[in-house]
């Protein structure tokens, strides 16, 4: 059985060779790991001293856990499986505090990754005559290079226009007629919200699609972006510790993310047991990078909630394909016993068509009991100043919110533009309890 395949042919292959694929490559990704000492030790303590006593991967389930505490414990070189003089690049983690984790890169690496992005982007659609316009952040944050250098290997006409300066961004838009967008869901909400005060109007643009991720973000708001804008918007998945952006991306038929599985060995376990689970069910997703030499990174815990979804993409695309991400194992909050994830809110509050774009949750101690206070901006489909119009859609929004997370927060409305807006991903969860801030990472 040949194991060298054309990218086209990779993502049709049946399940045998698909996981004969995965086999090969995960071996040598053990040969690899296996240089540095944090995977001698881990995968010996398992009787894994040489890749050839890996002998099925069914045998994965014998090899520990790695964690991002792994990955800070040994910063700034402790994972490190090529000679130094052979990387060509490295990234960090982002939003969180004390050592980061560091991925490094070589050459060959970056083109293992570029051909995932290349390969996300035209399973949305895209060709070489598409502008691509690049919002997402750039630096050591993966999200806006990743897909930069996919989209020049496409032959994209690429506009690096990195985050933030909305009205540089509408200007780079209608100059140069800008057909894809790259961007987080937040940031595709707050430029329709400033559209017309800064003098532009939709039909000024080209765009088509809009690519979005790097935050947790519900149905609901993709269908609003695709409302506002008249666009199609494509859901995608990355982590730094895999890469970054083309971890897993949907196709046109948005049926959920193709996860690429040659370059990626998925496990969904659950977030208690750590055991295995069945397609269907949600746990957390687990992750082995089978495309990177300079990092090898074995059943890495993303944190990340989603499940399997059952059964073959209409595409004929035979990668499985995950649920978008509901939220991470650490993003619920226990509001007076009661578990609550922000997802569940967004998922209430985006289908109200009078609220507007952006909102954040705020609990904080009232007594001995906690407090969440829904601040919600209100949207231009408000035509009335009357106080009992806005008791009523409160209370409205009040019970719906207590009909899904099973108490009943305070809601608060704020004008257009009131509440802060963030460049990078958004900070939808302050808890005052303990000083916390949470970006839905």
């Amino acid at each position: 059985m040949s194991l060298f395949y054309s990218d086209e042919e990779i993502q049709r292959l049946d399940r045998q060779a698909l996981e004969a694929l995965q086999l090969f490559r995960l071996k040598r990704v053990i040969s690899q790991a296996l240089k540095t000492p944090f995977y001698k030790e881990r995968l010996g303590s398992v009787g894994i001293n040489h890749a050839e006593d890996f002998k099925c991967l069914k045998d994965m389930e014998k090899i520990p856990y790695t964690t991002k505490d792994d990955l800070r414990d040994t910063y700034p070189y402790g994972l490190l499986a090529a000679h130094k003089d052979d990387v060509v690049r490295m990234h960090a983690s982002s939003g969180t505090t004390g050592k980061p984790t560091v991925i490094y890169q070589t050459q060959r690496d970056l083109d293992n990754w570029t051909n995932l992005t290349k390969r996300s982007l035209i399973a949305t659609g895209c060709t070489h005559k598409d502008v691509f316009q690049n919002m997402m952040t750039y630096g050591l944050f993966t999200g806006g290079i990743g897909l930069h250098y996919g989209a020049e290997s496409l032959g994209m006409f690429v506009i690096p226009a990195s985050s933030g300066n909305t009205l540089r961004q509408f200007m780079l838009m209608k100059d140069f007629q800008t057909t894809v967008v790259h961007a987080t869901p937040s940031y595709m909400l707050h430029l329709y919200a400033q559209m017309e005060e800064m003098g532009y109007k939709r039909q000024d643009f080209a765009l088509k699609k809009a690519m979005i991720g790097a935050e947790p973000h519900t149905e609901e708001v993709r269908k609003r972006i695709e409302t506002l804008f008249g666009i199609e918007a494509y859901n995608s998945y990355g982590l730094s510790e895999m890469n970054g952006p083309s971890v897993a991306f949907e196709c046109e038929e948005k049926s959920g993310m193709h996860v690429w599985e040659d370059g990626y060995i998925m496990e969904i376990v659950d977030e208690v047991s750590l055991k295995p689970i069945s397609d269907g069910q949600q746990g957390e997703l687990v992750l082995t990078n089978l495309i990177r030499e300079a990092t090898p990174i074995i059943r890495y815990r993303t944190k990340d909630l989603t499940s399997i979804i059952p059964g073959a993409c209409s595409c004929g695309r035979t990668s499985r394909r995950i649920q978008r991400i509901m939220g991470r194992t650490d993003d619920m909050l226990i509001i007076n016993g009661v578990n609550v994830f922000p997802s569940q809110i967004e998922e209430v509050i985006m289908k109200v068509p009078e609220i507007g774009n952006n909102y954040r949750i705020l609990i904080r101690k009232k007594g001995t009991l906690d407090e969440m206070i829904i601040e919600t901006e209100v949207g231009p489909n408000i035509l009335t100043d009357d106080t009992r119009d806005l008791y009523k859609l409160k209370n409205r929004i009040c019970e719906e919110l207590r009909a899904s997370i099973t108490i009943r927060p305070q809601v608060e409305f704020h004008e257009p533009g009131r509440l802060p807006v963030q460049q990078g991903k958004a900070i939808r969860v302050i808890d005052e309890r303990g000083g916390i801030c949470c970006d839905l990472e």
